[in-house]
């Protein structure tokens, strides 16, 4: 499942993480997310459960019920054994390092196992402007430290299901070893990854790629080194284990071996040739190294492949493969996913990853391969008999809708199912990734009693990892449908509950635009990804509920692009991949080329006007109106509009109002407003950066719309929302919640005030609402000020509400105290000043004492100080301005022992409320 890629991003951290060599990255990162968001907002993710590719699960060894799952764009995740779900442990990351949402390989130390360590990076082709870096923690995964590597790693790259290319050694936990892809060999670090250096005495860095002829380098680098064993049998506690063997990803030379702690290596004698190993698991009790492999390097190919278990004391191979390369008539696939049962190690299990059809193959052997039996077998082709039942209800649109000919059923029992693994303390318990979520079960053993089924079910509650395309949120119906890649896309009724099925009739895999009529959001168009026998747009009549195909399309259509429906329903006008922009007034029966506008813009409906539809074309940085339903465009004359991507929406309610975020660092980037359907343009000047635009509910007591965007505001990088227009911003995320590539949609609820919803690449749909009660009290004033830190990061306790004190008002401003959440000795606020008298401000700074005993320990979105019990707030660079009629929010984070009560009264620029 290749997904997409960010693109024009700066490779600034990239640049700086050459720079300091392969040394340590001075700032701690931040850890995992917790309930209530720094900047008073709580941040949830809409219900799906998995979605993506799981390659990898991580039992540490040394530890109970601690385990870790990589994703390939989506981030690392930590199992809640209480909870019965994983983690994300990643949402730290943001926009400038993206990359490191990739999760290229874990490694969980079996000595201190609070430490882990996880190799990242997304690509290592020109789509990914950053290096790869090493990250390590002590509180397994909270927080984490990063060293740079001085090349790229790729995540999301041909070969990503072998490994784990990152390991621990299990006698001296100080060492690790990490194979690396393109050619950089085996790396090794002494002091807990900390510094890294080349493993010269290491012969091959391999050499087969998927496609040498690719020049977008994706298909063409090579796979490199791709898994680390060690034999902990060979050493003792506290010394470097001595037996460790190191896979390539080289058709002929394939595992390598060294006895001497890595000091010599040699190429294993007798050796299988025309395969490579995918997976590598040494056996210390048996004294056995069993090895998995393929043809190719998967996660998608592999048509041929066996599985091999060699004596490390006799140096003898001996080939257990459940299916022989040699039986032609039965080999198809290859082989990955490798486990062996801990607690009886002659209990070893295998997939089949490659096999699509009729269903991936996972086998299992109590006898150390020498007899096998899979998971489902026929009894008489083409009837099926499973070992294993399947709940999918935490996930029921795994069904995909289908209704399958027998052999295949479904809900399938999965494909690319690379990544595998036992629980090293309890043999019962399994679990298994998939290019679509996580399976596991409680009760493995009943494989082998002949007569009880296994009980697989869903084991992805928490893992979240669609990449999304677009998202709309329409006045009534559903408050969400999403476009998605891969899954299609949901119409989520409730944001709380897993949806039954993703969109039907057509199913493409991959949408990429949906659009409603404004004054009938019934009416509801839908592109994406089709085929040669499924066109590429659908409509709907009942809010996304039900869909059918389009019965034509334009002539060249390959792939998605954007559409728009006009406000009342009445046409829709697509801009597909590969052909012109095209209109229909007939639900798509009929397409008429659009004039005036190139292919490839983006398209935009006015929210109001029926007969009026936009463009942009980023290329140009030009803009384009139409009058006539979509029939023909005419170019504004406006100047000055970015030259690179870019995103445009219309404002519900109001014809002709339109926001434009886009650019780049090398040209035009910021914020665009027009108020005349595109024929002039203004640039927001306190907007450095942004990258799209949506819009919510008004805030109480307003008119205009709330804006939210993606951009970098005084400095800082985030989500914003505005409630006055533009006129000044709050930052509504905060450093633990960045979710890193978030640029392709955003959106605000038109019925939620503060409520905004944005779309990953990797971490699904995640949505922030406002939280906390509030105290208010006012003060009339004016005076500028200039502030000089930057926003902090969020506890991780997740705290309750308390009720707040009654507020008090004055003549020229208004302050609104929110104590956010509390617990045993801490809490959070949130401070809203608001301008109530008729002048602009252009800083303010809000002071009060404190009745308790409380301490501010840090601050976001205003640099806040403390003496005694006098706090004094000063404004950022991006939230000074406050217009006469708006207002700025800030919070903090602080302690207390005896007394948190609320304070009651406050000071705006040195004046006391009245």
């Amino acid at each position: 499942m290749r997904r997409s890629w960010k693109s024009g991003l700066s490779a600034v951290l990239g640049a700086a993480l050459a720079a300091v060599g392969l040394g340590t990255v001075s700032a701690t990162l931040a850890g995992t997310a917790s309930a209530a968001a720094t900047s008073g907002y709580t941040w949830k993710n809409a219900a799906i459960v998995g979605g993506g590719y799981v390659p990898d699960i991580v039992f540490n060894e040394g530890a109970q019920n601690v385990i870790y799952a990589r994703t390939d764009i989506g981030g690392m995740y930590r199992w809640n054994q209480s909870a019965g779900s994983w983690t994300p442990l990643t949402d730290w990351v943001g926009w400038n390092t993206w990359n490191q949402q990739g999760i290229v390989s874990i490694a969980a130390d079996p000595v201190q196992t609070n430490r882990v360590y996880a190799a990242v990076g997304m690509y290592t082709n020109s789509w990914d402007p950053n290096n790869g870096a090493i990250l390590r923690s002590t509180d397994q995964g909270t927080t984490w430290t990063a060293t740079a590597l001085p090349f790229k790693l790729g995540g999301n790259m041909p070969g990503r299901g072998m490994g784990e290319r990152l390991m621990v050694d299990p006698n001296d936990d100080a060492v690790l070893y990490m194979g690396m892809p393109s050619g950089h060999g085996l790396w090794k670090s002494a002091d807990y990854g900390v510094t890294w250096s080349q493993v010269s005495a290491f012969p091959n860095a391999g050499d087969y790629v998927q496609d040498s002829t690719d020049t977008t380098g994706y298909l063409s680098d090579n796979q490199g080194v791709t898994w680390v064993a060690f034999d902990k049998a060979s050493g003792t506690s506290g010394s470097p284990t001595k037996t460790i063997f190191v896979g390539v990803a080289d058709l002929q030379n394939t595992i390598y071996e060294s006895t001497d702690a890595g000091a010599t290596w040699t190429r294993v004698a007798g050796q299988p040739t025309g395969f490579m190993a995918h997976k590598g698991l040494v056996d210390p009790v048996g004294g056995y190294l069993y090895v998995t492999t393929s043809n190719k390097g998967g996660p998608y190919d592999g048509s041929s492949g066996d599985v091999w278990k060699y004596a490390i004391a006799t140096g003898t191979w001996t080939q257990i493969s459940p299916v022989k390369s040699s039986d032609t008539s039965n080999d198809y696939y290859g082989y990955a996913g490798l486990a062996i049962d801990r607690q009886h190690p002659n209990t070893i299990m295998v997939t089949g990853y490659s096999s699509w059809w009729p269903d991936t193959y996972i086998y299992r052997s109590t006898d150390g391969g020498a007899t096998w039996s899979n998971a489902w077998a026929y009894n008489g082709y083409p009837t099926r008999v499973d070992k294993y039942t399947l709940d999918v209800s935490a996930s029921p649109w795994l069904s995909w809708g289908n209704n399958p000919s027998p052999p295949e059923e479904t809900p399938k029992l999965g494909w690319m199912s690379e990544g595998l693994a036992i629980d090293p303390f309890n043999s019962d318990r399994m679990m298994y990734g998939t290019g679509a979520t996580l399976y596991g079960t409680t009760n493995l053993t009943a494989w082998d009693s002949g007569s009880a089924k296994v009980k697989i079910s869903v084991m992805a509650q928490g893992i979240e990892e669609t990449a999304v395309n677009d998202l709309v949120s329409p006045p009534s119906g559903a408050p969400l449908l999403s476009a998605l890649g891969d899954v299609d896309g949901f119409r989520h009724t409730d944001l709380t509950k897993v949806p039954a099925l993703m969109y039907q009739s057509p199913n493409w895999g991959t949408s990429t635009s949906l659009d409603y009529a404004e004054g009938n959001p019934n009416d509801v168009v839908r592109v994406g990804n089709g085929s040669s026998t499924v066109n590429s747009a659908a409509f709907s009549s009942d809010n996304g509920a039900d869909w059918w195909a389009a019965s034509s399309q334009p002539s060249g259509v390959t792939g998605g692009g954007t559409v728009a429906m006009a406000a009342d329903g009445s046409a829709s006008v697509w801009s597909p991949a590969g052909a012109a922009v095209s209109y229909t007034t007939t639900s798509g029966s009929s397409w008429t080329a659009s004039t005036g506008i190139p292919a490839g813009a983006q398209v935009r409906s006015d929210r109001v006007n029926a007969k009026k539809f936009y463009g942009f074309a980023a290329s140009t940085g030009t803009f384009y109106v139409s009058t006539d339903g979509g029939k023909t465009f005419a170019a504004s004359a406006a100047s000055g509009l970015p030259k690179n991507s870019a995103n445009f929406h219309a404002v519900p309610g109001t014809e002709g109002d339109l926001w434009l975020a886009g650019g780049s660092t090398s040209g035009a980037y910021g914020l665009w407003h027009s108020t005349d359907s595109g024929a002039t343009w203004s640039k927001l000047a306190n907007v450095a950066q942004a990258d799209n635009v949506g819009f919510g509910a008004p805030a109480p007591g307003h008119t205009d719309k709330a804006l939210f965007t993606i951009a970098q505001i005084g400095g800082v990088r985030g989500i914003f929302r505005s409630d006055d227009y533009g006129a000044s911003w709050v930052r509504v995320n905060d450093d633990q919640h960045q979710w890193g590539n978030i640029g392709a949609a955003i959106t605000g609820d038109p019925r939620v005030y503060g409520r905004v919803y944005v779309g990953t690449n990797g971490r699904g749909i995640v949505y922030g609402d406002m939280t906390g009660s509030s105290t208010s009290s006012s003060s009339s004033s004016s005076s500028s000020s200039t502030p000089s830190t930057t926003p902090s990061t969020t506890p991780s306790t997740t705290p309750t509400t308390t009720p707040s004190t009654t507020p008090s008002s004055g003549t020229g401003c208004h302050v609104t105290y929110t104590k956010a959440s509390e617990w045993g000795g801490g809490f959070t606020a949130d401070v809203t000043v608001a301008n109530t008298g008729s002048a602009a401000w252009t800083a303010w700074t809000v002071g009060w004492k404190f009745p308790g005993d409380q301490k501010v320990t840090n601050a976001w979105n205003a640099t806040v100080t403390q003496t005694g019990t006098s706090v004094t707030a000063v404004n950022m660079g991006y939230n000074g301005a406050v217009a006469a009629g708006s207002s700025a929010s800030f919070g903090f984070q602080g302690t207390w022992a005896a007394d948190d009560t609320s304070p009651s009264s406050f000071t705006v620029n040195g004046v006391a409320c009245s």
